[in-house]
């Protein structure tokens, strides 16, 4: 009996051995929003695009592995959930990695709840939609790129220099309701710019087509966003200020903690390719205004920062 005991035990070492190697020879699963340029884009018929799709060739390539994308929509909503919606994708295998993840403490936070629904991806069946997902606990790559707001000027206020958020005062501001530009316009100096600001609803209300008819006159947007409009619009009225709110995140891969040794290959990946100089290239082919990771890498309680400031 103890020899047939030693037997299966060598049997099972085998078989999560093979396991382990048939995982690290297959495609490179990574999940990336369709809908977010310049960063990622996935429309049906035209090549895929996007500074998250060019390195995540690049690192699949790093791996020596076929990578393979799974596209799915995350909704601009104030009752969406990054978070929910990475840990639900990674939790039910349908990626390694989620890609262009916001590097903060309340994003990486053990889940309050213990399941979530995916949010809608592509293959996605009826069965999919309904059900929840048991989630797991979510760890960091590295950072690669920096993500920083910044104040966009509309025709009227076109040249107006912007050093700080009190310059905007005497502006019409719009924003939309429940976003991180909207708090801290809100909060700055005890609600000082209140008055000015019309709020829009998310997903609903074209934010930078009413800066663009004058309708407004300044918001306050994550940089990547303006760069995807003015590739959009190259004729557009709307200009950057040349100011970014001090107070940003870094973007990077986010995985399960169950499988470190993938977050280490991809951190040594990563960190290849940025002292080459690749990641910068890759924004700059993109259409991205790329900007270097910086410290923290992963940024504290955020509210917080903005209600001190």
């Amino acid at each position: 009996m103890r020899g047939r005991s030693v037997a299966w035990s060598l049997v099972a070492l085998l078989s999560t051995m093979a396991s382990a190697a048939v995982a690290a020879d297959g495609p490179l699963r990574i999940c990336l929003d369709e809908d977010r340029p310049p960063l990622s884009v996935h429309h049906r018929g035209k090549p895929d695009a996007g500074f998250d799709v060019l390195l995540a060739q690049a690192i699949a390539e790093r791996l020596g592995r076929p990578l393979a994308i799974q596209w799915f929509e995350s909704k601009l909503d104030e009752d969406s959930s990054p978070q929910l919606e990475a840990n639900a994708l990674l939790s039910d295998g349908r990626c390694s990695l989620v890609g262009g993840y916001a590097l903060t403490q309340d994003s990486l936070v053990v889940p309050g709840m213990k399941t979530a629904r995916l949010p809608d991806f592509a293959g996605a069946t009826r069965d999919d939609r309904r059900r929840r997902v048991a989630l797991g606990v979510l760890a960091p790559s590295q950072p690669y790129v920096y993500s920083p707001m910044t104040v966009v000027l509309g025709p009227k206020a076109r040249g107006r220099k912007i050093g700080d958020i009190g310059d905007l005062a005497g502006l019409r501001l719009v924003i939309e309701s429940g976003s991180l530009g909207d708090a801290i316009l809100m909060t700055f100096d005890k609600g000082r710019l209140i008055e000015n600001i019309t709020h829009l609803v998310p997903g609903r209300d074209d934010l930078l087509g009413a800066l663009q008819r004058g309708d407004h006159d300044a918001t306050l947007i994550d940089l990547a966003r303006f760069d995807a409009h003015r590739a959009a619009h190259p004729d557009t009225a709307i200009s950057a200020s040349g100011y970014y709110y001090p107070i940003g995140a870094n973007r990077g891969y986010v995985g399960l903690g169950s499988d470190p040794a993938l977050i280490d290959a991809v951190n040594k990946a990563l960190s290849a390719l940025a002292s080459e100089g690749k990641i910068a290239d890759f924004g700059k082919q993109a259409g991205l205004t790329y900007l270097p990771p910086r410290e923290p890498a992963i940024l504290g309680d955020v509210w917080t920062k903005i209600i001190q400031r």
